[in-house]
């Protein structure tokens, strides 16, 4: 396994005769579109795009909440000290800084800590417990992280702190001995929606001390930004409560009130207005997470908690420029994560661990190996005595469970399925690697392990019009749990191409399929300039590309075949 394995294209199935009599009133490329989303009637359509919850939102319903809300309510009368205890992702710090602004508004003394990626590692640590105990602190609210920390949980009780775990992340066997455990993936948890990241969790801890209080101090469009962007940063599902929770969030990013924000979109090319789910996924996101990754991600909370206009454009400057470094940092550990991985063979599963990765970027590293070889894939930092590493995955294979199953040679280990965290002693790494790989093997020996790229339909340049475009919009927020409509073409003639991007990775074409051409980007495929077919098929999505006022459609190419037309 020296190459990436071509993608299988799979075509959506088509609409059948009942649910496109149902959805009659839209166009029938919309029908198409929602069906493929498991949309089939028109209640369930209007639903989706009014991002309307089909069920009871109310926080009380989540497991563990009644006794949380209780003990934050009793801290809150008393004037206790309460610690939010976060993430070092943008997941962490969004929840961080939503509760800190949502208690602080209901006059509680909080502070916020998140543990720093190199000296503490990740979650909860008895050292940081005891600091905050000593301190004064009486309370600790977790966000996006606690789930596993068993011992910790048991420090915290032995010294007389106490603890609230909120976590989002794949609960194990039995729960850590806390005050309260709210995690809608608890056995015993009745709330409807599983997919809440840890910032929409904080949301529902805000909501239920919020509603009680008549007038209100504080309002969902005072904090929903941070919700839509930790939601987005983290992969969770834009489907359900997320889908709504986002949705009304980008509303409240394009309004800019938050100055850190506003600063942050700036020296991101973002304009005012024009923020979506993907400027979150792959611009405001990585800034957001290089801080924690290179340094602290303090840096990150701070930005989006000040309301100091000057030190929001340092802070915001700050980011942009560790966002380049970490690029450069995680090209080089991608690309010799890769070498590493690639010496155990034909393998399900790549593994890589070397003393000179950096921690902050290996999961990074990890995801890149999953997307070009369609394997899960783990890469690792070796320490003095311990590895820290990430894992990723793809939809056929648990990652989280995989590690379940090789818990008896670890230190801690967490997460979904799709990406997890893991500490191992360094004499246990190669047997874990070996564990692993076995464990794929049983797991994966059935599965055709190559990248699958699902298209809604087939829709050729020509039949393309602003109004049909403009309808694509209605399906937004589009991300993990809701992608993007993708279609495919035949049959193409390609037109001008010429390598783009400061690397030279990136192919802009114009496609023509005889009576209509379009204008065509293709990122990080250009080696099919060396030899490009005159005619060629293509997966892709449309996007409205506006340039000196200009509006015009333009095709995001995804995966390009030479044409057998």
């Amino acid at each position: 396994m020296t190459q990436p394995k071509p993608k299988r294209w799979i075509a959506a199935p088509p609409i059948t005769p009942e649910v496109d009599q149902a959805l009659a009133k839209y166009d029938p490329l919309v029908r198409g579109l929602l069906f493929n989303r498991n949309i089939l009637t028109p209640a369930d359509a209007d639903s989706y795009f009014n991002a309307k919850t089909p069920f009871d939102d109310n926080p009380m319903q989540i497991a563990g909440m009644n006794e949380a809300i209780d003990r934050i309510e009793r801290a809150i009368r008393s004037d206790e000290s309460i610690a939010i205890y976060g993430d070092y992702d943008t997941d962490g710090v969004t929840a961080t800084a939503l509760l800190v602004q949502v208690l602080t508004a209901l006059g509680s003394r909080v502070r916020p800590y998140i543990p720093n990626r190199f000296d503490e590692g990740y979650g909860l640590n008895n050292e940081a417990l005891t600091l905050l105990k000593n301190d004064g602190v009486t309370l600790v609210i977790t966000v996006d992280c606690g789930i596993r920390s068993f011992e910790e949980a048991d420090h915290a009780k032995k010294i007389g702190l106490d603890l609230i775990i909120s976590d989002h992340h794949h609960v194990g066997d039995s729960l850590p001995d806390a005050l309260a455990v709210i995690n809608p993936k608890r056995s015993d948890d009745s709330y409807p929606d599983k997919g809440l990241a840890g910032v929409g969790l904080a949301y529902k801890i805000a909501q239920a001390l919020v509603r009680k209080r008549d007038p209100q101090p504080i309002n969902g469009g005072d904090v929903l930004d941070l919700v839509a962007l930790g939601t987005v940063a983290d992969l969770a599902p834009l489907a359900g409560e997320n889908r709504r929770l986002v949705r009304d969030g980008l509303k409240v990013i394009n309004k800019v009130k938050r100055e850190g924000l506003k600063s942050l979109m700036i020296v991101s090319g973002i304009k005012r207005g024009a923020a979506d789910a993907g400027g979150i996924g792959f611009t405001l996101g990585p800034r957001l997470n290089a801080a924690g990754r290179l340094e602290s991600a303090l840096a990150a909370y701070e930005l989006l908690i000040t309301t100091d206009i000057f030190k929001a454009n340092q802070l915001a400057n700050q980011l942009n420029g560790q966002n380049r470094e970490r690029q450069i940092l995680t090209k080089e550990v991608a690309r010799q994560a890769k070498e590493i991985a690639l010496q155990a063979g034909d393998s399900p599963f790549l593994f890589a661990a070397h003393e000179g990765f950096s921690s902050g970027v290996v999961g990074l590293a990890a995801a890149r190996l999953c997307e070009e070889f369609y394997r899960p894939a783990a890469v690792a930092s070796i320490g003095e005595r311990e590895t820290k590493g990430s894992a990723r995955s793809i939809k056929e294979f648990h990652v989280t469970e995989a590690f379940d199953a090789c818990k008896d040679l670890l230190v801690r280990h967490g997460g979904h399925a799709a990406a997890a965290g893991f500490t191992v002693a360094n004499e246990n790494v190669g047997a874990l690697a070996e564990r692993l790989r076995k464990y794929a093997e049983e797991k994966l020996a059935s599965e055709d392990l190559r990248p699958a790229l699902r298209y809604d339909l087939t829709v050729q340049p020509s039949q393309w019009n602003m109004e049909l475009a403009a309808m694509l919009k209605q399906f937004e927020p589009c991300g993990y749990g809701n992608p993007s409509p993708l279609f495919a073409a035949h049959g193409l003639e390609v037109k001008y191409p010429q390598q783009i991007g400061a690397d030279g990775l990136h192919l802009k074409m114009q496609l023509s399929d005889g009576t209509r051409s379009l204008e065509a980007i293709a990122f990080r495929q250009a080696q099919w300039i060396q030899n490009m077919p005159k005619h060629i098929d293509v997966i892709y999505a449309l996007e409205m590309n506006e340039w000196q006022g200009e509006v015009r459609m333009q095709m995001n190419v995804k995966d390009i075949r030479k044409s057998i037309v």
